[in-house]
């Protein structure tokens, strides 16, 4: 692919991804797409084919962001390290509730339109990376204890506040409770419980 080819598609995914964080997937339309990248619809069908591929595209762009941006570990020990993990959940969601309202209508997008994901599901792999960097290193310098499967234990704390922060974004109040707490200490609450699992 040559670079021209390259820097307009880029640029078209930047915008779609701007424009599915500000509006959503399903109101956000090609033609809004080629608008905003200064394009006819034409270009973007030929580079993306249709609106499947471009959505998960912009998916993979926003994942690789949000890594880059939150979830590089840092940290003298093993414990802080996966504090800073946990914490990332929700600094993304004090700074950027839109990513996670983009990633709840993004599986219910999957769902009905079954876009290729392998990108995508590759990218999940770095995140379980850093983690099992960071819990390993814990249990060597001893600054947490281990756990009985480490697999199921990082799927089920990630997925816990992945979903509590997707379901916050969301800013719909079903029953009168849903406005008693802080979302953000909620969400902290979850990281803590989690936290106290792992530390010695």
């Amino acid at each position: 692919m040559n670079r021209i080819k390259q820097t307009v598609m880029d640029g078209i995914v930047s915008d779609a991804c701007e424009l599915f964080l500000s509006r959503s997937i399903s109101e956000t339309t090609i033609k809004d797409v080629a608008v905003k990248s200064g394009v006819g619809e034409a270009t973007v069908y030929r580079y993306f084919k249709n609106k499947q591929n471009l959505v998960a595209l912009c998916a993979v762009k926003l994942q690789e962001r949000v890594y880059n941006e939150y979830f590089k570990l840092v940290g003298d020990s093993g414990y802080e390290r996966l504090r800073k993990f946990y914490g990332s959940y929700i600094e993304i969601f004090k700074s950027h509730p839109e990513f996670y309202r983009f990633i709840n209508e993004f599986d219910a997008f999957t769902i009905t339109f079954s876009p290729d994901l392998e990108a995508y599901s590759e990218g999940l792999d770095l995140f379980k990376e850093e983690f099992f960097a960071a819990y390993r290193l814990g249990v060597k310098d001893k600054s947490i204890s281990e756990v009985k499967d480490t697999e199921t234990f990082y799927y089920a704390t990630t997925h816990a506040m992945l979903e509590l922060c997707k379901k916050l974004s969301v800013d719909i109040r079903v029953v009168k409770q849903d406005e008693k707490i802080k979302k953000d200490e909620e969400v902290l609450t979850l990281a803590e419980i989690i936290l106290a699992a792992l530390k010695v």
